[in-house]
């Protein structure tokens, strides 16, 4: 599995701007491709900042968000440290009365409907599939994915799948019927998947990206046990409130209620 270095982005290392952003801190956009990896090698890619859409794992350490160059900021949660807050607790409850399962992922017609539902919720980099970020098939997937299922009844309301790796597991994506939002079903399907990899035996929860700074991935930061990845020297407890104080914010943001 070799990544291809510095590939398929519009910021490339020769770029000025990143050569003074990063001060010689090495500049990160690396890809690959597999059709198969063992649990404890996702454990490992993850651990080291890579993600994956199906078959296809990349890592990188700028982008662009709300059309400044921004520092990526992998997340993730140390499950012996996680504990619910208030917020959460509440989340849970309102939503006790919904029909919630955890099983093999399985791309259905209704998810897919739910899918072009939910992406209306978005006013720029709108994805145009689910395939974007699953296989259409779970046998042509990686790793082993699941999906938290939650349903009203007969209706889909919300659905989110992860991967599955020896002693971690890793967000892919989750998606939840627009016309529900109170009920912040994005955190709910993300809090189930947490008492999953509790239940299960996995020590660590990878969230995904974030930005450094303010951003729409603010809720992943928000979570006691959370650990930030530093690109030249690992992983770190990190804190959303010092975070803020640095940034300037008087006063920490609530909760965002959904991702």
């Amino acid at each position: 599995m070799q990544p291809t270095s510095c590939g398929g982005s519009a910021l490339t290392c020769e770029s000025p701007i990143i050569r003074h952003m990063f001060d010689g801190s090495p500049f990160i956009n690396e890809q690959f491709s597999a059709d198969h990896i063992q649990p404890a090698e996702m454990d490992e890619l993850w651990s080291e900042g890579w993600r994956h859409f199906g078959s296809y794992f990349f890592r990188y350490n700028i982008g662009i968000h709300d059309h400044e160059i921004r520092r990526v900021v992998p997340l993730r949660i140390s499950l012996e440290e996680l504990s619910l807050s208030k917020s959460h607790r509440r989340n849970l409850a309102r939503n006790r009365d919904l029909l919630c399962s955890v099983k093999p992922f399985e791309l259905t017609d209704e998810s897919v409907e739910l899918f072009h539902r939910h992406k209306t919720r978005f006013r720029e980099n709108v994805p145009p599939s689910i395939f974007e970020f699953l296989p259409e098939h779970a046998d042509a997937a990686p790793c082993e994915i699941m999906e938290v299922n939650v349903r009203d009844a007969a209706k889909l309301l919300a659905v989110s799948y992860f991967s599955v790796g020896h002693k971690a597991n890793s967000g892919i994506y989750a998606m939840f019927e627009p016309t529900e939002l109170r009920r912040g079903l994005g955190i709910f399907t993300l809090l189930k998947e947490l008492e999953f990899a509790k239940e299960t035996g996995r020590t660590v929860y990878y969230l995904g990206y974030s930005y450094e700074g303010r951003s729409f991935y603010d809720y992943k930061k928000q979570f006691r046990g959370t650990e930030a990845y530093d690109w030249t020297v690992g992983w770190h407890p990190f804190s959303y409130r010092d975070e803020s104080i640095a940034l300037g914010v008087k006063r920490t943001e609530k909760i965002i209620t959904d991702a």
